[in-house]
């Protein structure tokens, strides 16, 4: 009998345990879940991008290291305001070029400069001379008057070519009155010089002088005159105290 009540309890306990533990047996299992969160977007802005200019926005002084060919900003800033002048007012029929003689560098420097304004590029860069009573190495005095032997400075428009006293030569026109006006009447124009070569800076120090006119060396003389003729920019710069206070097109400009 006590056997049979052993075995019997053993039984209950038994099956208790199994009921305790059934809803597991069968339960799905539950398996933990990692929860992504997703990072919020950001919208990055790359500083200056806006800022920066395209090709076309660049100015050709800097986009060709003027500075290095020793053309000043000065001169390439005044050149442009006049340029644009005379393009608004229907005087170019070349806008393409401009040329720039800058007499704040010694005549024994390469003072000529002739850019194309729109392809980014130099031309020609060479040496130029003034006259003869304008200074010895440098430009420093400057005049309208007929003989007076001098450089007019200024905005000029390139005329036509002919055959002169200095063979194949080339009109200017003075587009500033009291200042350079008197251009044609001076036969101010751009020829070649024998006298404007290195081996003349080799002797004196500085290139030979003209009676005013703009002369240029015997070896590129037809080329140059060639791409600037029939009316592109030609501007003639010193930074001159009178010429810049008293010039119209550098004040309109301003």
């Amino acid at each position: 009998m006590n056997k049979s009540m052993k075995r019997f309890s053993v039984f209950i306990t038994s099956l208790f345990i199994l009921c305790i533990h059934l809803p597991f047996v069968f339960a799905k299992p539950v398996y933990a879940t990692h929860t992504e969160t997703k990072a919020p977007s950001v919208n990055l802005k790359i500083t200056g991008h806006d800022e920066l200019p395209n090709s076309k926005k660049v100015s050709a002084y800097d986009s060709l290291h003027l500075t290095t060919f020793g053309l000043s900003q000065q001169a390439y800033d005044y050149a442009v305001r006049g340029f644009q002048m005379l393009r608004d007012m229907g005087k170019l029929n070349n806008d393409s070029i401009i040329s720039i003689v800058d007499f704040s560098l010694s005549s024994a420097e390469k003072r000529l400069f002739v850019i194309d304004i729109k392809n980014y590029k130099i031309l020609f860069n060479t040496y130029v001379a003034h006259g003869r009573n304008s200074g010895a190495e440098y430009a420093k005095k400057f005049s309208n008057n007929p003989s007076s032997n001098k450089s007019s400075l200024g905005f000029y428009v390139t005329g036509e070519t002919y055959n002169g006293e200095h063979g194949y030569s080339l009109h200017l026109e003075g587009e500033e009155k009291g200042i350079n006006d008197n251009a044609y009447k001076r036969a101010i124009v751009m020829h070649s010089a024998d006298y404007v070569n290195e081996n003349y800076i080799k002797q004196k120090g500085y290139i030979g002088r003209s009676l005013g006119c703009p002369a240029i060396p015997e070896k590129v003389y037809k080329p140059i005159i060639d791409e600037i003729k029939d009316g592109s920019c030609l501007f003639i710069y010193s930074p001159n105290k009178y010429y810049i206070s008293h010039s119209t097109f550098l004040q309109q400009a301003s």
